[in-house]
């Protein structure tokens, strides 16, 4: 009446492996997604793409972003992510990046670029030093700004 029963050990000595391996498994998946590196490149790319000046800007919930002329990746908690911008190449305008004047941040701020540059090739320049910059991962803003400027026969999409 009172024997153990040594299948019934087997079992739960097997049941509670299975357990605590299936409890490693969801311990070890991330919390959340990972952001939402798409919705970002096709807000970069519905301004960069279009023909007139425009502004937009989105919504970041990553801590880590890296921008590039070509590419938009976001980290977390939850992974990162990466999505390529389709449209004609940005000009990526981070906080403290090689725009050490400020004057790109400005435009991408809103001011007229005719007034913060001299002539259109100053423009250009600022722009093509700031493209061709090493972009690291940065600490990711709340908001990226999106906007498309014209400076004589110059376009510059920047992105910050």
């Amino acid at each position: 009446m009172f024997e153990t029963n040594l299948d019934a050990t087997y079992g739960w000595l097997g049941l509670a492996i299975v357990s605590v391996a299936t409890a490693g498994m969801v311990a070890s998946l991330p919390a959340s997604p990972p952001p939402d590196a798409d919705g970002v490149a096709r807000t970069i790319d519905s301004v960069a793409g279009g023909e007139y000046v425009a502004t937009a800007e989105h919504g970041i919930t990553a801590d880590k972003m890296r921008l590039t002329t070509r590419t938009v990746e976001l980290s977390d908690g939850g992974g990162t992510a990466r999505a390529a911008i389709h449209g004609s190449p940005v000009t990526p305008t981070p906080a403290g990046s090689v725009d050490v004047d400020g004057r790109l941040r400005r435009v991408l701020g809103g001011i007229p670029p005719e007034t913060v540059f001299d002539d259109p090739e100053a423009f250009a320049a600022a722009a093509e030093r700031a493209r061709t910059a090493d972009h690291e991962w940065r600490r990711s803003p709340e908001r990226l700004t999106v906007r498309r400027v014209r400076y004589g026969d110059l376009r510059v999409t920047l992105v910050g």
